[in-house]
């Protein structure tokens, strides 16, 4: 197995922890969540970097990268709707999966055929945008289980206040990006996929 193909398990291991960390009640777990979030995002940049540049590059790598990548999103915007203080709507959630799953789905079906869909500029502002708008909620959800703490309570609780929005802003406008991404991604790829879906028509045989 290649390095990078490993470091792409252990984002996939990480997105699990990520996940069972993030239902534990406390700050320290929502912290480590919020620190191990941000590695295996880190990963996915480096997982890339490191198969192309040994020229390592499988046709596992590039199936399993961008699937666990979505596993991590999906792992962490579950995790947030069990969550009320966040209040994230459940029809963002819901859109991110569908997403996600749809698109993945037909990856993988043009992969059968040997076509390879390349992410468009619309996927990798989508990746982005999902990846920062999880790390600022996760820093929203240590700032509120740090005010429960004596100490910080005044100085948590006021700025908590202050940014108890963004979390629902983020995750709606996360939902609207993921969308037309996927939109964009079936429009721009139409031609392609449509050979994968489409049955292939056979000579019929001449009678003798």
């Amino acid at each position: 197995m290649t390095l990078s193909n490993k470091i792409t398990f252990l984002r996939a291991l990480l997105s699990l922890i990520v996940y069972v960390l993030l239902l534990m009640p406390g700050f320290w777990a929502k912290f480590a969540g919020l620190m191990l979030f941000a590695i295996a995002a880190a990963t996915d940049y480096l997982d890339g970097k490191i198969a192309r540049e040994t020229n390592t590059v499988t046709s596992f790598g590039k199936i399993a990268d961008p699937f666990v990548d979505k596993v991590l999103i999906i792992a962490a915007f579950m995790a947030f709707l069990s969550n009320p203080v966040l209040d994230i709507p459940v029809w963002t959630v819901f859109v991110i999966v569908i997403r996600e799953l749809t698109i993945t789905t037909l990856r993988v079906i043009a992969g059968l055929d040997g076509l390879v869909l390349g992410a468009d500029r619309w996927g990798k502002l989508k990746t982005v945008v999902q990846m920062v708008s999880a790390i600022v909620i996760l820093a929203m959800l240590c700032l509120y289980e740090l005010s429960l703490f004596a100490d910080f309570k005044n100085s948590a609780t006021t700025i908590f206040i202050t940014l108890y929005k963004l979390p629902y802003i983020l995750a709606i406008t996360t939902a609207v990006v993921t969308f037309f991404s996927g939109f964009s991604y079936i429009a721009n790829n139409y031609k392609s996929l449509q050979k994968s879906w489409t049955a292939e028509k056979k000579p019929k045989k001449k009678k003798a």
